[in-house]
């Protein structure tokens, strides 16, 4: 009678510790499914803000960034000793800033030849303009050259920089947001780099191209170099510009600046009445 008891007894015991097992196992059931539940509303969350644009950096941010990266380039960058190229350079830059509004005309312009054999240029906010000597292989007669900074100058009149910058900021916010639901980490970060790798918009490049030919066409430069420079740039074999492999191919640009050839053309031909004649050479 007592090992019957006995029996009974453990078995009952036996139950309530499987019955406690699997209320403590059903309490972190229900923990990981509040968890994984609480993450998926803060990844929608956050990614409905990037969506609609609520992640955003400011104007000052993005201008504190490129002043240290052009004070790292100055600092680490080779420089062109040769200041007839540098005063040449000024000079036609000179020219194209003197055509822009009061707001844009008024920075602390900067235009640095870097001793570089890369056929490109670049602008920063602020008015800092980066030539690369490589690029004057191709941009070789004042007008060609008037067509690169006349096109720099309007990527920083149209916002495009800072367009560019507020799209790298999204690009990162997706990248926290794919690594936070997918603990995929590197490849949904190359995912994202291939989607903004490139500097600026089909749209932004055209629209750049053309307004940048107002600009060099209104300080007295022939607009027609603009199409010899990308003709010269795309039969240049040897070296693959970098400043044309990142815009349109050569050909669909140039289609796209003929609409805005003539208006250019008639800007170019009322300079010289207006007193504007360029005296810059090399």
């Amino acid at each position: 009678m007592v090992a019957a008891k006995a029996r009974e007894h453990a078995r009952a015991s036996i139950a309530e510790v499987n019955l406690g097992l699997t209320e403590v196992l059903g309490m972190r059931l229900d923990s990981t499914r509040l968890a994984a539940g609480v993450l998926g509303g803060f990844v929608a969350a956050l990614a409905l803000s990037v969506a609609q644009g609520a992640i955003w950096v400011s104007d000052k941010e993005i201008e504190r960034k490129y002043r240290v990266e052009w004070l790292t380039m100055k600092k680490h960058t080779p420089i062109v000793e040769d200041q007839r190229i540098n005063r040449y350079v000024m000079c036609v830059a000179r020219d194209i800033i003197n055509t822009l509004d009061e707001e844009f005309k008024a920075l602390d312009w900067e235009v640095i030849v870097f001793d570089d054999p890369a056929q490109n240029a670049q602008v920063m906010p602020g008015g800092k303009v980066a030539i690369y000597s490589g690029i004057l292989d191709v941009a070789d007669t004042p007008d060609a050259l008037a067509a690169v900074i006349g096109h720099e100058a309007a990527h920083l009149t149209q916002g495009h920089v800072m367009e560019r910058e507020r799209r790298a900021a999204q690009s990162q916010a997706l990248t926290m947001i794919g690594n936070a639901a997918t603990g995929l980490g590197g490849m949904v970060s190359d995912a994202t780099m291939l989607a903004f790798m490139l500097p600026f918009t089909r749209e932004q490049e055209t629209e750049a191209d053309a307004v940048g030919m107002g600009f060099m066409s209104k300080a007295g430069y022939d607009p027609r170099a603009t199409f010899y420079l990308w003709k010269a740039m795309s039969e240049d074999g040897e070296r693959v510009s970098e400043f044309a492999s990142t815009h349109p191919a050569p050909d669909t640009r140039m289609s796209d600046l003929v609409p805005h050839l003539t208006t250019a053309l008639t800007q170019f031909n009322q300079a010289p009445e207006s007193g504007i004649r360029p005296h810059c050479g090399t």
